[in-house]
């Protein structure tokens, strides 16, 4: 649980810039000052009005969420591994790998209101300054409902996301290095190749959990008042097509890349460092 909190919190702070990015081009009305023409557009802008430090915002919402979040979820994931054969050196089991995640994630993303501050914090205007005034005031004006508003969209997104990552990582990690050992170029490739695979295909569940989630911040009535999936979905489609579906792609793959593979770089290393220090103590 310990390697899993470190890679969580060592991922999410490290790529926390690139996040707040995301956040802000996924805004479907964003309000007066909040509409960028790209990722550089968008730096730009933020440097020169609200200054480089304000991407920054939000980032204690990572120790609040992401560490214990990612500590449940790989704690699942090798224990499943480890319950359905998936530790056996001489087979190859993706599937099993595809398995793991399934079933720590329905358990991880209750801690999903953490994503909540993180992100009403993150949109342009936002007079939030700390995740405890944040979460006052979301919690006076729209109730504890709102902090679970995105639970659905977010569950579905990062079942399938895991569920794609997880077999692609392990199946790359096994033809770069048979033997299974700690391996830092095996780790960061697997880890960005199978962030990019699965961020690609999910990003449309992204781009209406975002919406779900920053509703609160919109200026419009239309927005504000979306109550879940199904009405999130027909407000972007009637907005911007099906391309509307795909705000944020570029940000959110080069985001998930170097994220994915810092977030289990961090894991193998703790990992392997608590497995050498248990074998040199003895039992």
């Amino acid at each position: 649980m310990v390697a899993g909190a470190f890679a969580g919190i060592a991922e999410h702070t490290l790529m926390f810039p690139a996040d707040f990015l995301k956040t802000r081009l996924q805004v479907i009305s964003p309000p007066s000052g909040g509409l960028y023409n790209g990722v550089m557009d968008a730096i730009s802008k933020i440097n020169k009005t609200e200054g480089y430090m304000t991407m920054y915002r939000g980032i204690t919402s990572v120790f609040v969420g992401a560490g214990p979040a990612h500590a449940m979820h790989f704690l699942t994931y090798e224990t499943v591994k480890q319950a359905f054969g998936g530790n056996d050196d001489k087979k190859h089991h993706p599937f099993v790998g595809g398995m793991e995640p399934t079933l720590s994630y329905a358990s991880v993303q209750k801690l999903t209101r953490s994503s909540l501050v993180k992100q009403r914090m993150q949109v342009h205007g936002s007079a939030f300054k700390s995740i405890a005034q944040c979460t006052k005031s979301v919690y006076k004006s729209e109730g504890l409902a709102a902090f679970y508003v995105s639970y659905p969209t977010t569950l579905c997104m990062s079942v399938p996301f895991t569920a794609l990552f997880v077999p692609v990582y392990e199946s790359i990690s096994k033809v770069m290095n048979p033997t299974g050992k700690y391996d830092v170029l095996t780790h960061c490739v697997a880890g960005s190749i199978g962030g990019a695979f699965a961020a690609s295909l999910t990003t449309p569940l992204d781009v209406i959990k975002t919406l779900l989630q920053t509703r609160g911040t919109a200026n419009e009535a239309e927005i504000r008042a979306v109550k879940g999936i199904v009405e999130a979905v027909a407000v972007i489609k009637r907005r911007h097509g099906i391309k509307g579906f795909f705000r944020g792609l570029g940000p959110r793959v080069v985001t998930i890349m170097p994220s994915n593979a810092i977030c289990w770089l961090s894991y193998e290393t703790a990992k392997a460092y608590f497995i050498r220090r248990a074998e040199e103590n003895g039992p």
